[in-house]
Parts: C-alpha cells; structure tokens; sequence
C-alpha cells in the first residue's frame, strides 16, 4: 500500500504541469473551450425556487446565488489550487492579506492565543498587531527551533503560524517538526506557501492544516493581478475545533473549517475575488512550474555571484551552503524560489547602488516576470521602527530581490556595472 501512495505521488509530480493546462476542458461546459469561461454576473438564478433556498441554507450544493461567496469562475479556481496543494477544498479572495484575515478572523475570537513566527512579512506582522488590539493573544517566536514554538503554546492556544521562507530574511521554519507539533496537539497549523508555491514545496507534507498564498505572486507571475487563497489539506479534524459555529457543524466534518472561512471570510468580510482576476491567475498557474524552475536557478545563480563580490557583506538565500536552514530546505524544497536579501559592505552606499541598477527594477512587488529589487529598511519595514527591524535581523542596508525571467547574464552584467 506504501508503495502503491509512493508511485501516486511520484506520478502527480510528473504531471504537475499537464494536470493544469488540461483541467478547464475536463469540467463540463458550454461551447467547449478548452478554457473554462468568465462568468462575470453578480447574481445566479435557480429555476424552482426550492433549490435556491437549498443552496441558501447550505443544505445542497450550487452556485452561489450571490457572487460575494464566489462565483463559477472563481469556483474552478479555486478546484485547481486545491488539486496541486493536494488539499480537499480552497476559498479564493481578493488579495493574500485578505485571505489571512478572513482565515484568522473567522477561526478566532477574544481570549484565544495564536503562535506565529517573528520573521513576518511586514504586513501580516502588523495585522497581528491588529488581532492584539481585538483581544486576541499572541506570541512571536523565533520558529526556526520548534522547541521556541512548543515553550509557547498554552491550553488557548488555537493556531500556529508560519511562512515557509520568510520575506525578507529567508529564515526557514522548523516546518517538519512543527507540523508533528500541531498534530499531537490538535492545533490548526496554517503555513503561508506564497514565496515557494506549490510545484517547490507542499505543506501537506509537514502536516499543514491549511495552505495560505498570495496569488499575486508566485501563482499569477506576471505583476498584473492581485489575489489570495486559503486551501485546506484535509488533514485537520474540525470536530475537535471549539470555534466553528453551530450552523456550520453540519455534514461532512473535514469541510466545516473552510465552510466557515467562506460564510464568514466572504459573506460577511467582502474580500471578493472578481471573475476577470481568477481567470487570469487561472492562466499563470500553467507556466507555474517553468517560472519557479527558470527564476530558481537565476536566483541562485546571481546569490552565489553576489557572495563572492568582495563589495557584498551577506547573501541571504535558502540554497547557499552557509544559510542555516540549508540542510532542511534541500530535504523539503525542489528549489530555492526568486526570492533573496544582500547587504553591501558599506550600507550607506545601497541607496545609490540600486539607482545605478538599470535591468532590476525599483517596486515593492514579488513574484513578477520582472526582477524587481528594494530597499527594505526604508520602505517596507520603515512603519515598524529600528528596534523591531534590529530583532527580525533587518538591517538599515538590506536590499530585497525577485529574480524574473531576464537571462542570468543581463542580471549579473547591470549588478556588476552598479557594484564597480
């Protein structure tokens, strides 16, 4: 039976890309395009009045009456997602922080306690400070040690969370031994997957509850959409959740946690991804593989030049041999991802060197087909103050990279011209 599970897995990674382009032409639909098409209508009719009432109540399943919850578009979206997360079921949002604050504030109320790791992205950090002021407690720990994580969990606690390569700093959680944690705890682990994605890393493996992106990023490529995703893994046994209301313990159990984020999270929240977006992000995912397999082996490529530059202080990049977490990120990751930092030698220089750069771009966005590059103490992390930058090991002079789909030699040439 093991080996049976093996040769499944081993064969869905072989057809990770294929099961993509293919999946909109495998679900019924009119005029047969091999797309699915965009259905932009707000509202959706029933033809007996009793089965919209059905669907309304939760009792069958069918189209939202009322696209705030999604609409048909959105629906195979979110199908897709769930598939090559390996999960059981997806809610689709506006944006990435949408879907962390839908997932967070649904799963939640005042008194309970939530471990997350101190190397956030600076917007999920200060969403957390949000959670703070509605009386929800949390903990920041350095999750890199699962024993920092364990020290902290209480009998309220109800969720840990973790990105699985930090932004900017690319420290790496102790994702495996977390997830054993969380297991034997019966805490929801929530892991957000953004920076990796799917083809380089799934979280159901290290035992994740539920799967959190930025569509924005890895999934759309392109710089062109916004989006988010919370996907559950189906691993986690709702039942034994004391925060899921009672309209939702209905039915089969493993659904009542994402039941509950759309109902609540949509519904009621409003952070609505359109058609038009889900349809685009849609046809990013089927160059997923090639993107995070070409901007990888460029990301590593262009660290390694920039750690033997005798002007470079510091690379930071998961697959670099002196990153610590290097061991771990060869065992669980197929790669590395476009994502590094770097500091210079002289810190005072690195707003004039990136105003020499002429190829890498100056924006705050990842993920895109461009490579992009940042000051971060200065923008980004600049609302959070040189203390807490100074304990997340942000330097005034670290600069940020999304490594594109420019030829390594372009982006190795204009960092050169920019260092001499």
């Amino acid at each position: 039976m093991k080996q049976q599970d093996q040769q499944n897995s081993q064969n869905e990674e072989a057809n990770f890309t294929a099961d993509i382009v293919h999946f909109d032409r495998m679900i019924e639909h009119a005029n047969g395009g091999v797309h699915y098409p965009l259905h932009p209508s707000t509202q959706y009719t029933y033809n007996c009045v009793a089965d919209l009432i059905s669907v309304f109540q939760g009792k069958s399943k069918g189209n939202s009456p009322y696209s705030r919850q999604g609409t048909p578009t959105t629906a195979v979206l979110e199908a897709k997602l769930a598939k090559i997360e390996g999960g059981i079921g997806a809610v689709a949002f506006a944006t990435g922080m949408g879907a962390i604050a839908a997932t967070f504030l649904t799963l939640v109320k005042a008194g309970d306690h939530i471990v997350v790791s101190e190397h956030l992205f600076g917007n999920t950090a200060s969403f957390f400070n949000t959670l703070e002021d509605l009386g929800i407690k949390i903990t920041r720990v350095n999750a890199t040690s699962v024993e920092n994580v364990r020290a902290a969990i209480k009998q309220s606690t109800r969720i840990v969370f973790v990105e699985t390569v930090a932004n900017p700093g690319t420290q790496v959680p102790d994702l495996a031994l977390i997830g054993d944690l969380c297991a034997q705890q019966s805490i929801v682990y929530v892991v957000d997957n953004t920076i990796l994605s799917a083809y380089l890393f799934k979280p159901k493996v290290v035992k994740a509850s539920l799967v959190i992106h930025s569509l924005t990023k890895s999934a759309a490529g392109q710089g062109q959409v916004l989006g988010g995703v919370v996907i559950d893994t189906g691993l986690f046994d709702w039942q034994n959740y004391p925060n899921i209301f009672v309209n939702y313990q209905k039915g089969d159990a493993s659904k009542w946690g994402l039941q509950q984020i759309r109902k609540k999270g949509l519904r009621d929240m409003g952070a609505t991804l359109s058609s038009q977006a889900a349809h685009q992000i849609s046809l990013g995912l089927e160059t997923l593989a090639i993107r995070m397999q070409r901007t990888s082996a460029t990301a590593l490529t262009v660290a390694r030049f920039l750690q033997q530059h005798p002007k470079v202080a510091k690379v930071y990049y998961p697959m670099l041999e002196n990153h610590p977490a290097h061991q771990q990120s060869c065992e669980l990751f197929k790669a590395g991802s476009w994502l590094f930092s770097f500091e210079l030698v002289d810190a005072d220089q690195c707003l004039d060197f990136v105003d020499k750069l002429k190829v890498f771009i100056k924006a705050t966005g990842l993920g895109d087909t461009r490579s992009l590059i940042i000051p971060v103490a200065h923008t980004i992390f600049w609302e959070m103050g040189a203390k807490k930058r100074q304990s997340m090991q942000i330097s005034d002079g670290m600069l940020r990279v999304s490594i594109g789909l420019e030829e390594s030699d372009c982006l190795l040439a204009d960092l050169q011209q920019a260092l001499s």
